[in-house]
């Protein structure tokens, strides 16, 4: 057993916490599920609901309108974190943790028995949209109550590092949905769109019952358990995260926005403007976002240690620094067309620009507040930056491309949201020596 994480004795009083490495292993497993069932439609978007669901307008504008389905998701983020926030923060980590699972899985099981656009009509992108929400809500209480419950019970030297695994699973869900989607992309193309496009929506349905009988078994955070005990719970967390230290709040969002915008640069747009403008096989992008995925799983820890070693901001700096300078070579290596250029700028921008940022997130966001509004803050302010930076990232990224014919406003774009990162770093406080509950 391992001691609290700067938590004051009363804490420790109250129950000793689980091993931190199955806590660590449980709120991955958790985040592997989440982010599986959330890639998977961003990846379904990308290669093949624009023809069934949105198959009576213009190619690109399909594109755009099943990317925009996609968007919905995140638009739902911020709500799911604010409402799964509130509880976390009110009633605990663990059981919100069970529902935001069941809900999410819910929604993706759905889309996969969702009859199509030739079968319902107009229904079919209606219900495709309300069932897309419903991911973005589940999705929007995961990753803040899996992040805290770690930081809650991590040693207080290895916070990043332990929250680090919670952020790995956000490559294993690349890497499961990408082996996924690579194995029904090799159907015919008849068999594709007539149900291999459903298998990895119904697979998740293994991978939540896993999850669930994984969670069952995790204590509650003890530092909660220390805040019930000494009546430190309040009754608007969310409000409250906001209003008492705004600055925070909007720090939290800085941080997220350029990492996240990013990320879904590569594993969304990317995919579009490869296959679409460059002509480049599916297959070939999908195996280069598979193997970036499979060295981020390495590299997130490493930098995670790093985040515990010499500070969580000097990290933030190096990442929004690759970000800024690789903005424009990024495309203009993947423009070489050759499988090692692909595959090797995929994997350089997957670790520098996503990687380097995400790591320290686990630990950083929910160090920034308080322990009574440690849910309701990371969680708001980390998916609000989600549905700014991520949600609308590959639409206007598709929408530049397609109206000014290139991708230097892409480039332009991603240069903005890196500084905005950096100029949240400057502002922000560095964490990694305070202590969680006082």
């Amino acid at each position: 057993m391992t001691s609290l994480s700067g938590a004051s004795a009363d804490a420790a009083k109250i129950r000793k916490p689980h091993g931190i490495r199955w806590v660590a292993f449980a709120s991955s497993i958790g985040t592997i599920v989440e982010w599986y069932d959330f890639l998977i439609y961003g990846m379904a978007a990308a290669l093949v609901l624009n023809k069934l669901f949105f198959p009576t307008i213009d190619p690109l504008l399909g594109t755009l309108a099943a990317l925009g389905s996609y968007a919905v998701g995140f638009l739902a983020r911020p709500l799911g974190g604010a409402l799964f926030g509130h509880f976390g923060d009110r009633i605990g980590r663990k059981s919100t943790l069970i529902y935001t699972l069941v809900l999410m899985g819910l929604g993706t099981f759905l889309i996969g028995i969702l009859p199509t656009y030739a079968k319902i009509g107009i229904w079919a992108p209606i219900l495709l949209i309300a069932l897309r929400f419903l991911q973005g809500i589940g999705l929007g209480g995961e990753w803040g109550g899996a992040s805290v419950m770690v930081l809650e019970h991590a040693p207080k030297g290895r916070r990043a590092l332990y929250g680090s695994f919670v952020q790995i699973g956000f490559p294993l869900g690349i890497v499961l949905a990408t082996l996924v989607f690579s194995a029904v992309s090799k159907l015919p193309e008849a068999d594709f769109l007539s149900w291999g496009w459903r298998v990895p929506f119904l697979v998740s349905v293994v991978l939540v019952a896993l999850g669930l009988l994984v969670r069952a078994n995790v204590v509650e955070s003890p530092i909660f358990e220390a805040m019930k005990a000494r009546r430190k719970i309040i009754k608007n967390p969310v409000l409250q995260s906001i209003v008492a230290d705004p600055r925070t709040f909007f720090v939290a969002i800085g941080l997220k926005i350029s990492e996240v915008s990013w990320v879904y640069m590569l594993t969304v747009f990317m995919v579009v403007y490869a296959t679409g403008t460059l002509k480049l096989p599916k297959s070939l992008i999908l195996n280069a976002i598979l193997i970036a995925a499979l060295v981020e799983i390495v590299t997130i820890p490493i930098f995670g240690y790093l985040a515990d070693r010499i500070g969580r901001r000097p990290i933030y700096f190096i990442g929004t620094l690759f970000t800024l300078l690789f903005a424009f070579p990024l495309f203009w290596l993947f423009e070489i067309k050759t499988p090692e250029a692909v595959i090797l700028t995929m994997v350089v921008a997957m670790s520098m620009g996503h990687g380097l940022m995400f790591a320290p997130e686990s630990a950083y966001l929910p160090e920034l507040f308080g322990a009574n509004v440690r849910y309701s803050g990371a969680s708001f302010g980390f998916q609000t930056a989600a549905a700014i930076g991520g949600g609308f990232a590959p639409i206007i990224a598709t929408a530049l491309v397609g109206y000014m014919g290139g991708t230097a406003g892409v480039s332009i774009m991603l240069i903005v949201l890196a500084l905005i990162t950096l100029l949240a770093t400057l502002f922000a406080r560095e964490t990694k020596n305070e202590i969680l509950l006082k």
